[in-house]
């Protein structure tokens, strides 16, 4: 890739992390912080996507991303958009945020595409993201995967797109339709 094919990807995720700063509901981060990645054309390892260093958190009811954007900044979103763009490479771009059913019902009623997974199901020695994402992407990759957690892992829905500004976009929609703290 070229330098200016990796800056073009940098530059687009702080475009989304910065229109999530202003205008996120914060309830929309899960407890384990959230993240918005972001791949190289062809990427196939972790360090060719970019994320924020340390996710994004609530600090208060502020959104507040802790880190910069860098490449390999995200492991477990980078899964996501890895397994995803097997299956439709123009799927490139996945964020994170806190999982509730009445999150999920207004994902639906946004008209977005939705499918989960179920954790508990989960075949021995397989990550989670790797086999999640893979059993929801046979018939083309959803705009929405869920799932509701298992023990000791928090239920997560992950967001999905060509890009993250598109992603920062719905995920402002839905906080507009959010009218409390609780997701």
């Amino acid at each position: 890739m070229t330098g200016n094919e990796r800056d073009e990807v940098i530059r687009q995720v702080e475009h989304a992390v910065s229109l999530l700063v202003d205008a996120m509901n914060s309830a929309c981060i899960p407890e384990v912080g959230m993240n918005i990645v972001y791949a190289l054309p062809g990427a196939c390892d972790p360090a060719d996507v970019a994320g924020v260093q340390g996710r994004i958190v609530r600090l208060g009811t502020a959104v507040h991303p802790v880190g910069t954007v860098l490449f390999g900044a995200s492991d477990h979103i980078a899964r996501i958009v890895l397994t995803a763009i097997k299956f439709d490479p123009r799927i490139r771009s996945a964020a994170n945020i806190r999982f509730s059913e009445r999150t999920v019902h207004l994902l639906e009623e946004m008209m977005l595409d939705v499918c989960s997974f179920d954790r508990t199901v989960e075949p021995p020695g397989v990550k989670t993201m790797d086999w999640g994402v893979a059993q929801c992407c046979h018939n083309g990759v959803p705009d929405i995967i869920f799932d509701r957690g298992a023990v000791g892992k928090e239920p997560m829905i992950r967001v999905l797109g060509e890009d993250p500004v598109t992603i920062a976009r719905n995920i402002i929609m839905l906080s507009g339709r959010i009218k409390d703290t609780n997701v």
